[in-house]
């Protein structure tokens, strides 16, 4: 009953995201500004 979990699946991929991909999250997340005023939050993105 007990599996082994340390052996890979068959159906396994290894995905490797392009540069650019990277690249836009990272300056998204570096625009992205979270206010919080009497406990609502708001988003903004600013560029």
């Amino acid at each position: 009953m007990a599996k082994i979990y340390s052996e890979k699946p068959s159906n396994s991929h290894t995905f490797k995201p392009k540069t650019e991909t990277i690249n836009f999250l990272l300056d998204y997340s570096k625009a992205l500004k979270v206010s919080v005023y009497k406990g609502l939050k708001f988003e903004s993105v600013i560029n």
